[in-house]
């Protein structure tokens, strides 16, 4: 892990407004994340964890604040350019997979290359490789409804790093999944973390996963603090 910024939001706030009707979910939320390094953010249902996940990719539009992407701001770039610094800098995963169902394993996980620009043979070779590297190289031509759950959140994590981001933002990505599964995926997004040199911000309610990554973070009544020892 090397000293290099990917991801910095600072004073970050959001607030939902609905007529005269204001609710605040979070405020001046200040965070910094390396080159390379895992955190976790927990919290209770509700504390905004989602919606703190959405700002830093760039998916919702804060009510004040900034967030940087590999040293560019986000308010600053039109949609098109903030479209193309999320394809290119930034990998997603979710607790429902997302795959798309008419399209094959290495074909889902070839699609950002592809939104990019980039060839279809070498995207797909490029999917390939990664499909292998996380144990789907028997399952490349099968589509989502033929794979079983860990398999799938395997393409999902296959598919987020596929670009080489900089940063995975990740959404109770294992959340779905079963304890052993749950346990097979976590592992793997670890060792690729490391190979890769990927950074990865995962939203999860698990307090024990959370305190296995370099850093912990808890979202209690709108603030980021670092998650107490137990």
């Amino acid at each position: 892990m090397t000293d290099a910024i990917v991801l910095n939001c600072r004073g970050l706030a959001k607030t939902y407004a609905e007529g005269d009707l204001h609710t605040p979910v979070f405020a001046d939320v200040d965070l910094q994340v390396k080159r390379g390094e895992t955190v976790a953010i927990v919290g209770a249902s509700g504390a905004g964890k989602s919606t703190l996940l959405h700002l830093l990719g760039g998916l919702d539009t804060p009510s004040a604040g900034e967030v940087d992407v590999v040293g560019q701001p986000m308010s600053r770039l039109s949609d098109r350019e903030r479209g193309r610094l999320r394809n290119q800098a930034l990998g997603f995963i979710y607790q429902f997979h997302h795959l798309l169902a008419e399209f094959s394993a290495v074909e889902n996980v070839a699609m950002p290359l592809l939104i990019a620009g980039v060839a279809v043979s070498e995207a797909e070779a490029s999917a390939e490789r990664l499909l292998t590297r996380v144990g789907l190289q028997h399952r490349l031509r099968h589509k989502p409804g033929e794979l079983s759950g860990g398999e799938r959140q395997r393409c999902a994590v296959a598919r987020a790093l596929v670009t080489r981001p900089a940063c995975v933002l990740g959404d109770e990505p294992t959340g779905n999944l079963d304890e052993k599964t749950a346990a097979v995926v976590y592992q793997l997004m670890l060792e690729l973390n490391r190979e890769i040199g990927t950074s990865f911000v995962l939203v999860t309610h698990d307090r024990a996963l959370a305190r296995t990554m370099d850093r912990a973070m808890e979202l209690v009544s709108g603030v980021l603090r670092p998650l107490a020892a137990v």
